[in-house]
């Protein structure tokens, strides 16, 4: 059996942002392809936080742009579709706001796409002018598993993948 030693010291966390960030800009230099971008930012962070139960993109979808389409992702089957202002994804749209929710079942319309889910991180991404692109969202199983370091790290990711 293996284990992975888990550490929710902020600094142990912190380190390990950094260390995950620096490899998937190595991975992704000289890479264009917003869709390969977003695979691989999705793929190299759910591997490197074992407590992250789904991780993945919604997109503005061009056709509807009051409206979030499902992209890339690790986890279970995600919704295919959801409006700005619904949810926690929807609100980080609508918003352009980080929503950390410590608790999916106590949000005010909270989309459950899988029911293991307990809290979630929802980041907005823009594009270099600013324009919003997507949401990044990761979900937990865990109560209260994302913290402002978790927030903080994750739209530094996104800023320097999607407009830098």
């Amino acid at each position: 059996m293996s284990y992975v030693a888990r550490s929710d010291r902020p600094a142990d966390k912190v380190a390990r942002y950094a260390e995950v960030e620096d490899e998937i800009l190595a991975v992704l230099d000289g890479e264009p392809n917003r869709t390969a971008r977003m695979a691989t930012v999705a793929s190299m962070l759910a591997d490197a936080f074992p407590q992250f139960f789904w991780t993945g993109f919604y997109v503005v979808d061009p056709e509807r742009p009051q409206e979030l389409v499902v992209g890339p992702y690790q986890g279970t089957l995600g919704c295919l579709r959801i409006p700005f202002g619904r949810g926690v994804c929807g609100a980080a749209a609508a918003s352009r706001t980080t929503q950390i929710v410590e608790d999916v079942e106590a949000f005010p319309g909270h989309i459950g796409c899988d029911s293991r889910s307990r809290s979630e991180v929802v980041v907005p991404v823009s594009d270099a002018s600013g324009a919003l692109i997507a949401v990044f969202d990761v979900d937990a199983t865990e109560i209260a598993a994302f913290d402002t370091v978790d927030a903080e790290a994750l739209e530094r990711l996104m800023t320097r993948v999607f407009a830098g």
